[in-house]
């Protein structure tokens, strides 16, 4: 598993564990508050700690400079009770703090008059009581008993009173006066005090001058503020986290049920992508733009471009033949408007490589997942091939129906053949007959005679002309007899020298002397020359007769085990028809042929093992060639000789 496969699976623990962060930080916030708190009150409380005893000093002061007023009062007088009650500053000493007030000799320490404190003192004579002197001229000293707590009472403000326990302890940490009827020692650190230390000396015994050097002031919160880390952590830990780590195995399940709908996502994904592209149908999805959104890979096998090349381009697209843009593009227009035919169109596209391809194209719409129409989905289907083998099966049904032709003509020519012998005998007959009458009647006309005679000789030429096609039309071998190639050249030419000339065309022949023999019918090759000759006449008719004339060469030459003849002319040439086009049946490029000339001409040279071909002239105009193989008695003799 890599690690962003384990980080994409715990990504549920990240509000748990940010959970658990703010936790910390809110506790972290609320320890430092109450540690400030905390803080503060220690300060609050040593500021009032100072501030209680500086009051209290104060107070002990005061009272000190009283009882100064009072010694100063009574300077002289006789010492009495009487004379000490009297005083205007015992009275108010005894409101404001005193217990008692006594008169002492400074000599003796015999008491000489006490002025006892009134009931209210009274409940704290069972305490420890403290004393104020001063010296009374000439040889007194007055004592005044009061008690620390009555102090702490009076000389305490009452806030500070409700706010903290004031108490006086000594240096072995006892109680000596409390603001409280009952003072406890609180357990250390359980609530937060401070203690100072009282400066100067507080008189215990006014005979023995006992101080308390250690005295010392201590201030104890009575409520202290409520930690509220605690609590608040209860609350965070029972009642947030809980629902955090419920929330985070919701969100943890729903991440798994997502992670699987994603899975099963991909899976369909790729299986439906897999189906797509092992699909023999192209398929390809577009706006109503025309832009192409989608197409599998067949698609693209069939237009020879990658995907990455076709999604996202608009009309025109690279597959369009560029010869027909605009007829193309006004049917997609048709298309994208909803006006695609049901039942399909075929269309041409043109392959990345050049080569066309037929293909037959059916449209639908295309939904999104609410339902809502966005373009068109096409689906096609490549049916070149199928094309093909239509075309293949359509020549073949040419072919037949041509070949049923040939056989009807073949059945026809026959008949012609065997229904001309006659006529043909008849004319050869009556020639000959003309001929012995016009001698026994003793006629010498020498242009009379030579022209039954010529008659005679075309008639019997006609004669074997049909014997040789009925003969080869019925399927029968033509008769391979040494011939002399040139004899039966020059034989053809002087049969349409005449005709040439009427046409304004002149005939050159140049035949290799000492061409050897063939083996070959005579009459049905004298047929092959004069057809590839009137063809090349036919030809020049096409081109002026001054415009450097209307040629026609005749030439032969051996070549290897084969003699060549080549009728070439300088007309407008094959203009890029092939020989198969050509010799093909019932083709013809006059406008009166019946296309069954060259067919002729070929069969008869392939029955003669030859080779009829034809190609563009050097010069201009075309060349017709046939290619007749030499006896193997002349080329043996050749070779030897």
């Amino acid at each position: 598993m890599t690690l962003r496969e384990l980080l994409t699976r715990s990504l549920w623990l990240a509000p748990l564990g940010l959970s658990l962060v703010f936790v910390a930080g809110v506790l972290a916030w609320v320890r430092a508050n109450e540690a400030e708190e905390q803080e503060l009150q220690r300060q609050t409380l040593i500021s009032d700690a100072l501030s209680t005893e500086a009051q209290l000093r104060d107070r002990i002061d005061e009272e000190q400079a009283h009882l100064r007023q009072l010694a100063a009062g009574l300077a002289g007088q006789v010492p009495s009770t009487a004379a000490l009650a009297a005083h205007p500053e015992v009275n108010a000493g005894l409101r404001r703090l005193w217990l008692a007030v006594t008169w002492l000799d400074s000599r003796s320490n015999r008491v000489l008059a006490e002025v006892p404190a009134e009931s209210e003192a009274n409940r704290y004579e069972d305490g420890l009581s403290l004393h104020l002197t001063a010296r009374v001229a000439p040889d007194g000293v007055l004592v005044v008993r009061y008690a620390p707590a009555l102090l702490l009472k009076r000389g305490v403000p009452w806030w500070l009173a409700r706010k903290y326990d004031v108490q006086l302890v000594d240096s072995a940490d006892q109680v000596i006066a409390s603001t409280t009827e009952s003072p406890l020692r609180a357990a250390l650190g359980e609530k937060p005090s401070y203690r100072v230390a009282l400066t100067g000396p507080l008189r215990a015994s006014p005979l023995t001058q006992a101080t308390l050097t250690d005295a010392a002031l201590e201030l104890t919160v009575r409520d202290p503020a409520v930690s509220g880390t605690r609590p608040l952590a209860w609350v965070l830990v029972a009642g947030f986290l809980p629902l955090i780590a419920v929330a985070s195995w919701l969100l943890r399940r729903q991440m798994r049920q997502v992670q699987r709908a994603e899975v099963a996502g991909r899976t369909e994904a790729a299986w439906r992508r897999a189906m797509e592209d092992s699909a023999l149908v192209a398929l390809r999805a577009r706006d109503f733009d025309g832009r192409l959104l989608y197409v599998n890979r067949t698609f693209c096998d069939m237009v020879g471009l990658p995907a990455e090349q076709l999604v996202g381009l608009l009309p025109p697209m690279p597959y369009w033949p560029p010869d027909a843009l605009a007829e193309v593009a006004e049917r997609n227009r048709r298309n994208l408007a909803g006006q695609a035919p049901r039942e399909g169109y075929e269309a041409h596209w043109r392959h990345a490589s050049g080569r066309m391809v037929d293909v037959m194209v059916f449209e639908s719409p295309l939904v999104d997942a609410g339902g809502r129409q966005i373009g068109w989905m096409g689906s096609i289907i490549d049916i070149t091939e199928r094309k093909r083998l239509e075309d293949r099966e359509r020549r073949q049904v040419e072919t037949l129906a041509h070949n049923a032709r040939l056989t009807m003509l073949g059945e026809v020519a026959s008949t012609l053949a065997h229904e001309l012998n006659q006529p043909l005998t008849a004319i050869a007959s009556y020639g000959a007959g003309i001929t012995n009458s016009l001698a026994k009647l003793g006629v010498q006309d020498e242009l009379v005679l030579g022209a039954l005679q010529r008659l005679g000789q075309q008639a019997a030429h006609a004669g074997r002309i049909v014997a040789r096609i009925r003969e080869f039309l019925t399927r029968r071998e033509p008769r391979h007899e040494p011939c002399d190639l040139h004899e039966v050249v020059t034989a053809a030419i002087e049969l349409l020298k005449r005709d040439c000339q009427r046409r304004g065309v002149t005939l050159d022949v140049s035949l290799a002397p000492g061409v050897p023999a063939v083996l070959a019918d005579a009459v049905l090759i004298e047929q092959v020359v004069i057809n590839l000759v009137r063809n090349a006449a036919d030809a020049l008719q096409a081109r002026p007769a001054g415009n450097g004339g209307r040629r026609i060469a005749v030439s032969s030459r051996v070549v290897g085990d084969f003699v060549r003849v080549d009728v070439q002319d300088n007309g407008p040439g094959l203009q890029g028809r092939r020989v198969e086009q050509l010799c093909a049946a019932f083709y013809s490029t006059k406008a009166d042929g019946m296309g069954m000339g060259l067919a002729i001409c070929r069969s008869i040279i392939e029955a003669h093992q030859g080779v009829l071909d034809a190609s563009e002239a050097a010069n201009g105009g075309a060349l017709f060639s046939f290619s007749l193989p030499l006896s193997r008695e002349t080329h043996t003799e050749t070779v030897h000789g």
